[in-house]
């Protein structure tokens, strides 16, 4: 007889006689005739109760279970008289797979954030991460869902790359050379150039729009970025849609039923984890949720943007600069205070963005958009791509990048080229966004940090 998890016996809709549920015990209360164990499988936030009766043969046995320890239950469902729960396990057997030791880390039923990514490998063993991991896997679904239906293909981009998409440098070396030469000849090296871990898939993802005409990528990318601040890993994940025959305005239409179908999935479909979130987490959650859900999102330029910063009389650790980056502080206060929504944000200097943004008519902005959100800031940033050569080429030069390095993607421009957009969300940031949780480090797996990697 297989085994059924908790989630599906909690949705029964009549007894059982006969049940084998496996997991892990949250809580265990003896007396002379019964125990009562609380116990928990993963599928689902809430535990089943076992009730084993002290008739049965190994029941000292049970009685040295404790917190964290592994057991599978045969037994009856049936209805629970207790608060709380429609139904519980009467235990016909108990069989102990595994005892925890006194020193289970995971003893208290809550601990503070800090302890537990000090021990990673067991935080999703309690509620909150539990939660937050089923609420990850059911948000990386959603994506595939959505794009699934709008009729994009799928696309792998290559994790190694010659390319450096942002044009920040800073990227992780992939190498077979001396990691202690001052000055490698990569020309002896496995690739016969300089190769680095790949920071975005758009410039891949853009070969292909121009061939299937919407695609998309999901998956991870990489900074060497030496930063240890609450909004930066050195692995995480983005979301990359690229869209031929597009403009603007119609990446900022996308970008927006994206957002609003993936809250809606989240709220409709990981409602018992997300309230665990709203009541401990946020409690302005689910206000907030609405609004991403129901609000049609602002969109504003960036000189626009400026005068709003400057005139709000707010005092801000940065300086706003005109023709300067936004920093998180300014990007909050215009979604948080200002408009108190997610807004896009437009037409950027073209000296604070990527060569391959398109250049508007005024020859001194490019047609860039960030979306963002409250709490947040950033959640989305992309563009209308520069589909015309020649502009596309002078863009290079002004940057100082090579021309002969991005060949294969002046070919783009040069064969049938077209317009098009498209846009990265990191997939984190969205993470945190719908649960509320602060530091980006608490919705990966096994975070990726300077000086970190335990695990």
């Amino acid at each position: 007889m297989e085994r059924v998890k908790i989630n599906r016996l909690l949705e029964s809709q009549k007894p059982i006689d006969k049940v084998i549920v496996k997991g892990w015990v949250r809580t265990k209360r003896d007396s002379k005739e019964f125990s009562f164990m609380e116990l928990n499988d993963g599928s689902c936030l809430k535990n089943i109760q076992i009730i084993a009766d002290s008739q049965l043969e190994n029941y000292s046995q049970i009685g040295a279970i404790t917190t964290g320890s592994a057991v599978a239950v045969e037994g009856r469902l049936v209805e629970s008289p207790g608060k709380g729960q429609k139904w519980e396990i009467h235990a016909d057997k108990v069989d102990v797979i595994s005892i925890a030791p006194e020193d289970y880390p995971l003893q208290k039923k809550r601990h503070s954030d800090e302890f537990l990514r000090t021990v990673a490998h067991l935080r999703p063993r309690t509620n909150k991460y539990g939660a937050l991991f089923r609420i990850r896997s059911e948000m990386a679904y959603a994506i595939h869902k959505f794009y699934h239906s709008k009729g994009f293909r799928y696309l792998h981009t290559p994790i190694i790359t010659g390319s450096d998409c942002e044009g920040a440098g800073e990227m992780f070396r992939v190498t077979t050379l001396n990691p202690t030469l001052e000055n490698p000849n990569f020309s002896k090296d496995f690739f016969g150039c300089e190769a680095n871990l790949t920071v975005s898939g758009q410039l891949s993802a853009e070969m292909f729009a121009l061939a299937l005409g919407d695609v998309y990528t999901f998956g991870p990318t990489f900074r060497a970025e030496n930063s240890n601040t609450s909004r930066h890993v050195a692995e995480f994940w983005m979301v990359e849609p690229e869209m031929a025959f597009c403009d603007l305005n119609g990446n900022m239409d996308h970008a927006q039923e994206l957002l609003k179908y993936l809250v809606t999935y989240a709220v409709e479909n990981c409602s018992d984890d997300i309230a665990l979130f709203t009541d401990f987490v946020d409690k302005e959650l689910s206000k907030l949720l609405d609004t991403l859900i129901n609000e049609e999102y602002a969109r504003i330029s960036y000189n626009d943007a400026v005068e709003l910063l400057l005139k709000s009389g707010k005092k801000f650790e940065y300086k706003v600069v005109k023709g300067g980056d936004l920093q998180s502080e300014h990007e909050r206060f215009l979604a948080e205070e200002y408009f108190k929504k997610p807004l896009f944000l437009i037409n950027y200097p073209k000296e604070i963005k990527a060569f391959y943004m398109r250049l508007n008519d005024d020859g001194k902005s490019v047609a860039a958009v960030d979306l963002l959100v409250p709490r947040i800031g950033e959640l989305i940033g992309g563009s209308q791509r520069e589909e015309r050569l020649d502009v596309l080429q002078k863009r290079l030069e002004e940057v100082g990048l090579s021309k002969e390095q991005y060949w294969w993607y002046l070919d783009s421009r040069r064969f049938g080229s077209v317009p098009h957009a498209g846009f990265g969300m990191g997939f984190e940031r969205l993470l945190m966004l719908i649960t509320g949780i602060t530091n980006i480090r608490d919705v990966v797996p096994f975070p990726r940090t300077p000086g970190n990697i335990d695990f």
